[in-house]
């Protein structure tokens, strides 16, 4: 795994100037994936002063001889031929990289962005993104914490901005700059100033600290005992995408499962979140999962799993 040690910091601003990035991939992964597309759009003082978009040829293809499978053409609108006589990531990405420069980065649920940009731009040019970024995704949990669906539509129809042509790069750029001004406009409201929103994310982030395993208690009184989560303990490690800890410790609970505050020798699944907005990480790993890595390297039953492993064993 990518450890991205040089990575930029994450933050919860409403900046004047910024270039609001996005990009398409063939999937989730940005170790075994790959951009098809990416673009920015630069706004000085509010205005837009610049955009840069352009299709990625993929590496490799399938064993079909396609570059994208057919879920991928439906959802963006991008066809294996069109990346057929797309240019590489080796043509694309230093004109990428010299559009966005030492800006402030913008996005929404931006961390997904940064960590494939950060991965192709060592890979293809050996350069470090070390940007700082604000991800709209973050600034609306924490706006809205009661709401628990925060895609970017669900912002925009939030604030009644129409959503068009979704999942290209320059409209969900667009999108997202519409989104972060709805944002500063509704912590505004809300909070009066952006400094007291800021206030209130601290004393949150301090609330959340203080969330102990204890605390949660199942809300069902029939649980299925063939599911792969009961009798199991869980911890977990880092920001959730999808949801807050405590909604994923209440998911653990309500299937059988036995939440940990802590790895132990009784832990079975330590479920990694993102860990970029936590200043005590060293070297990519939080001290939860160097504990696990040690546990399962002596030979104890731990599994050490991403958010989207969760969720499977949930659904399943």
């Amino acid at each position: 795994m990518n450890k991205r040690t040089e990575k930029g910091n994450s933050l919860i601003i409403f900046p004047e100037s910024y270039v609001v990035i996005d990009i398409e991939t063939t999937g989730l992964s940005p170790e075994f994936d790959s951009i098809i597309e990416v673009g920015a759009i630069k706004y000085i003082s509010g205005n837009e002063t610049g955009r840069f978009s352009s299709l990625i040829q993929p590496d490799c293809v399938d064993d079909d001889g396609n570059y994208i499978c057919d879920f991928i053409q439906q959802l963006t609108g991008i066809t294996n031929d069109m990346l057929a006589i797309a240019p590489t990531a080796d043509e694309v990405l230093p004109k990428f990289y010299d559009f966005i420069k030492d800006s402030l980065l913008v996005g929404h649920n931006v961390n997904f962005d940064i960590n494939f940009l950060y991965d192709n731009l060592e890979k293809h040019l050996d350069l470090v993104l070390s940007n700082d970024f604000v991800d709209t995704m973050r600034i609306s949990r924490n706006l809205h914490p009661e709401i628990r669906h925060h895609s970017l539509s669900d912002v925009l129809n939030r604030y009644k901005i129409d959503y068009l042509k979704a999942h290209r790069v320059l409209a969900d750029c667009e999108m997202t700059h519409f989104a972060l001004s709805a944002l500063q406009e509704d912590a505004c409201s809300i909070h009066g100033s952006i400094d007291y929103f800021c206030e209130y994310i601290q004393k949150r982030s301090k609330h959340k600290a203080h969330l102990k395993a204890a605390d949660i208690e199942a809300t069902i009184t029939e649980i299925n005992e063939d599911n792969p989560i009961f009798g199991k303990v869980f911890v977990f490690t880092g920001a959730l995408d999808r949801m807050l800890r405590k909604e994923a410790m209440q998911l653990v609970v309500n299937h059988g499962g036995i939440n940990g505050d802590s790895v132990t020798k009784k832990t079975n699944y330590l479920v990694l979140g993102n860990n970029d907005y936590c200043k005590s990480i060293k070297d990519g790993k939080s001290s939860k999962q160097k504990k696990a890595e040690k546990l399962k390297l002596d030979g104890l039953d731990i599994e050490i799993i991403t958010e989207d492993v969760f969720y499977d064993m949930i659904e399943g």
